[in-house]
């Protein structure tokens, strides 16, 4: 019986055999990739190898995948010392806005700036960390972004400060008003100190290569006050008072200088580098001779000339003729010097410095470990 059900089942055919050709190929091994496999950077090997820099996650980092940057730190100090002077500057500016108004604008005015200064908190909250975390390299990016914010919204408001005074020009409050051009020439230099921080350039080594730099900014500080000692002019109280074109020109003139010419001066540090040279910082020098010392001898020639204004600083006009001299020469100089110069290689680029072999026991270990950056240093 058993044999009749097996019987009456249906065979199924066997398999046919695999042909040799359709069988599966073993996988290889890490040890069989080619070395241009995209897999070969995930071998073993090359796990092991690229996993001794990163703990946690170099057992699986290969080599063509980025790693990441560590960020650099912020300079806490920076941060809170910049923010504060901002800050401090526009508040006060802010009470100069408010004590102006009377009656029931003085509510609405003091509403106003105080919602501006918020906003302007909020962003300043993260444009002063960013240049804080900058300030140790040779970047000035966030300086000159934080720099022309600053400058904006500053000198909108002294704007409306000057229209008010303008308006009542029978409140002869000397003392307020001077108070106002020494705010501004101190608060706007300090900041721009500041922004660069001479000190805190690590990179610069030498003695001799940050006092040449300070030097450099000095003449920046200089042509500041130049500018708000113009512009100081038209709040200042005065006996007869310029034309209104010439008193929009000669504000407005001064408002772009306050915000490109440090931003010039920054970007110029910037640009240099971790090998800064201070002598071939040559574009602020050159600019400022143009917008700086030579057009402002022909505005305060002017005021005294045509509209007999009596405020004229003589002092600067002279500063300003021997900062053209001083500069002329200094550009001849510099050009002199290029000419003459011995054609030779350039500085080294930082990644050609290669590794030095371990110094023997009895040599001193402070020895540089590339020549060619203490010759740059020196330059």
């Amino acid at each position: 019986m058993l044999r009749a059900d097996s019987e009456s089942r249906p065979r199924t055919p066997a398999p046919s055999p695999r042909p040799s050709s359709l069988r599966a190929a073993p996988r290889p091994g890490p040890e069989q990739l080619p070395s241009t496999s995209p897999l070969s950077c995930c071998s073993p090997s090359a796990r092991s190898a690229e996993g001794s820099g990163h703990a946690g996650f170099g057992a699986f980092a290969c080599p063509g995948t980025p790693r990441m940057v560590p960020s650099p730190p912020i300079s806490k100090p920076h941060v809170c010392l910049s923010t504060v002077l901002i800050m401090s500057s526009l508040i006060l500016m802010d009470a100069y806005l408010v004590e102006q108004s009377q009656g029931s604008r003085k509510l609405g005015i003091c509403v106003m700036v105080a919602v501006g200064d918020v906003c302007f908190l909020l962003v300043l909250r993260y444009v002063a960390i960013w240049v804080g975390a900058e300030v140790k390299t040779a970047k000035r990016g966030y300086a000159m972004i934080l720099w022309f914010l600053y400058v904006f919204v500053l000198e909108i408001k002294v704007y409306f400060v000057y229209q008010n005074y303008k308006a009542d020009r029978k409140s002869l409050d000397l003392m307020a008003r001077k108070a106002l051009t020494l705010l501004l020439s101190i608060c706007i230099p300090a900041l721009y100190v500041l922004l660069v921080a001479t000190e805190r350039m690590e990179y610069v080594r030498t003695f001799k290569k940050k006092e040449d730099l300070r030097n450099r900014l000095f003449w920046v500080i200089v042509d500041m006050l130049d500018v708000l000692d113009i512009q100081a002019n038209l709040w200042e109280p005065q006996k007869k008072g310029l034309p209104l074109w010439a008193e929009g020109i000669m504000f407005f003139y001064c408002y772009i200088l306050l915000l490109v010419l440090p931003c010039v001066s920054l970007c110029e540090i910037s640009m240099q580098g971790i090998g800064i040279v201070p002598h071939r910082m040559m574009l602020y020098p050159m600019l400022s001779m143009l917008t700086v010392n030579i057009t402002t001898i022909f505005i305060r020639g002017s005021n005294m000339v045509f509209f007999r204004d009596a405020r004229v600083s003589s002092i600067f006009m002279g500063k300003n003729m021997l900062a053209i001299g001083l500069k002329v020469c200094m550009f001849v100089q510099y050009q002199r010097h290029r000419n003459h110069a011995p054609p030779g290689p350039g500085p080294a680029p930082q990644g050609t410095c290669q590794p030095q072999p371990s110094p023997a026991p009895g040599k001193s270990r402070d020895q540089p470990a590339c020549p060619e950056e203490l010759a740059q240093d020196n330059t």
